[in-house]
């Protein structure tokens, strides 16, 4: 038995943020509803990559129902209404301040239904100057200083994959396990408010730390780590690996092992950390001359004979084919597809991904009047 079997999870969910959570449920065995309107919501439209469905939709939406339902027409209003009394978990993540006007906000549901766990997301606070900004990743990347730390030192870049969308949908899924926990407690339910300009800012906070308290600026590093060092990509005779070391021990055993330049160890231009990442620029440039000189695999080699991490510097093309990679087989209106497994568990309750409004009328029927 999966450990959210049982629970309902009513959801107004668009695009990336509250598709990440409410996938998280279903695989955890919840009933996820996902309310769509007319034309499906906005992450269907993005491209037709797999068989047909969008790589966003097909990605974050497996296991879940599609209804298409008008929320301003008063039947299907009322149908809605009738989903959510029975729900555990409702979620929404429409413009600013749109479910407050329908009266759909957590706040308002919460209070017609006391044991349910209600979860709005957000770009903003509400209680914000900034509340009736519109939020997309991007711009929540740029807003939070996510691309000021994130680059070349040339060039701000936005990080290559939704983190801001992705990082406030695991944030709304960790709340409302928590909100399920204390529900069992008290019996009762709770009003909840996730925003991505809150998500990003904590992932931001050694960067402000770093301001606020050192006085000093983070910088655009590129493929380099900005506080630790060497924290970085090497060019070999034959392409990139990323080398780490963390400690002095390690720092010792680049030395001796693979640079073969003990008289660095306590040189002290690089005998610590600090030191090491003042002088970046010159302590790679010895690096690069050593290992301009051997192929990765030789590289890896002495890296592997003195106990220090590395990594390829992969492409997309290599996850795809990566010997640690787990895929899920996935039904798509079009066809199957081969996914990610689920980082999070192992079991999961899975299920295809839904043609738009495919449980329309069964929904219909289950939440009818008769239904109540």
């Amino acid at each position: 038995m999966l450990p959210l079997e049982g629970l309902l999870v009513v959801a107004i969910e668009q695009a990336v943020a509250a598709p990440t959570c409410t996938l998280r449920l279903a695989d955890a065995g919840a009933r996820v509803i996902k309310i769509e309107k007319a034309e499906g919501e906005t992450a269907r439209h993005y491209d037709k990559a797999v068989h047909g469905t969008s790589a966003y939709f097909a990605w974050l939406n497996r296991g879940k129902e599609s209804a298409v339902l008008d929320i301003k027409d008063e039947a299907d209003r009322a149908l809605v209404e009738r989903m959510v009394a029975r729900a555990d978990v409702f979620i929404q993540n429409l413009a600013p301040g749109a479910a407050r006007r329908l009266g759909l906000g957590a706040a308002d549901v919460v209070s017609r239904h006391p044991r349910l766990i209600a979860v709005d997301i957000v770009g903003y606070r509400q209680d914000s100057p900034a509340r009736a900004m519109r939020a997309y990743d991007m711009l929540i990347q740029a807003e939070s200083g996510v691309c000021s730390v994130t680059g070349t030192p040339d060039t701000p870049v936005k990080v290559g994959v939704s983190i801001a969308d992705v990082m406030t949908g695991m944030n709304a899924h960790a709340a409302i396990l928590e909100a399920l926990v204390e529900r069992s407690v008290t019996g009762k339910g709770k009003a909840i408010e996730i925003a991505m300009f809150d998500t990003m800012a904590d992932m931001m906070s050694v960067p402000l730390l770093h301001h606020d308290y050192g006085g000093k600026a983070t910088p655009r590093s590129g493929l380099e780590h900005a506080a630790i060092y060497p924290y970085c990509a090497v060019t070999c005779a034959d392409g990139e690996i990323v080398i780490v070391v963390q400690n002095p021990g390690e720092w010792r055993r680049l030395c001796t092992g693979v640079l073969q330049r003990p008289d660095l160890i306590d040189d002290p231009l690089y005998r610590d950390n600090p030191s090491r990442v003042e002088n970046r620029r010159a302590l790679g440039a010895i690096m690069a001359g050593v290992f301009g000189g051997m192929t990765r695999a030789q590289a890896i080699e002495k890296l592997e004979a003195n106990k220090l991490a590395w990594s390829n510097v992969s492409t997309v093309a290599d996850l795809s084919s990566h010997a640690a990679l787990r895929r899920i087989a996935v039904e798509t209106p079009g066809g199957l597809f081969e996914g990610v497994a689920s980082p999070v568990r192992r079991e999961i309750k899975g299920g295809p991904v839904p043609a738009l409004g495919a449980q329309t009328e069964a929904l219909r029927r289950e939440f009818g009047e008769a239904g109540q």
